[in-house]
């Protein structure tokens, strides 16, 4: 039996502020990625809408009541919210999720035109684009059901040809 592909055959152990006690002692199960952020929106029509007139193409792979975005390396999913609380068996609750998605731009410049964008296609825009406390530049815009999207520039981190995001090692 090969123990990375069976999660319940591996010892148990106390975790501890480094990980179960078998954590780094087998490959992992778990990949450290992310696949899929799955927003829960109150109007789909309207939310789907929204995100074409951002330019997002939505894949094929929707249906009637879901609708992707492939976005760089994750897809976006956009889902009944009442549906995707139970779904994600957490109960429904009005206000802020605790979560804010960014979308990084190669430069200042960049990150005014997708503010701008934003606003166009009936985003509100929690902060202009401004500098930060961290040293680069960034905005907020908030889409139709609340989620916040910050818009930034990051100097330090590097953007590939297809967006994706280098953090400096070290």
């Amino acid at each position: 039996m090969c123990l990375h592909h069976d999660p319940t055959s591996r010892p148990s152990g106390a975790a501890s502020a480094d990980g179960p006690s078998w954590a780094g002692r087998y490959p992992p199960n778990m990949e450290q990625r992310l696949s899929l952020v799955t927003l829960g929106v109150s109007d789909l029509e309207l939310s789907r809408t929204f995100y074409r007139n951002l330019g997002w193409k939505e894949s094929p792979s929707s249906g009637d009541d879901v609708a992707f975005f492939q976005a760089g390396g994750i897809v976006i999913g956009l889902w009944d919210r009442k549906e995707l609380a139970e779904d994600s068996t957490v109960k429904e609750g009005k206000g802020w999720g605790g979560v804010t998605l960014a979308y990084n731009t190669r430069s200042e410049a960049q990150v005014d035109a997708v503010i701008e964008e934003a606003r166009f296609a009936g985003a509100t825009i929690g902060r202009e684009p401004a500098g930060t406390f961290w040293g680069g530049y960034s905005g907020v815009f908030i889409d139709p059901d609340g989620h916040p999207w910050e818009v930034a520039f990051n100097p330090d981190w590097e953007l590939d040809d297809k967006g994706a995001v280098t953090m400096p090692e070290g």
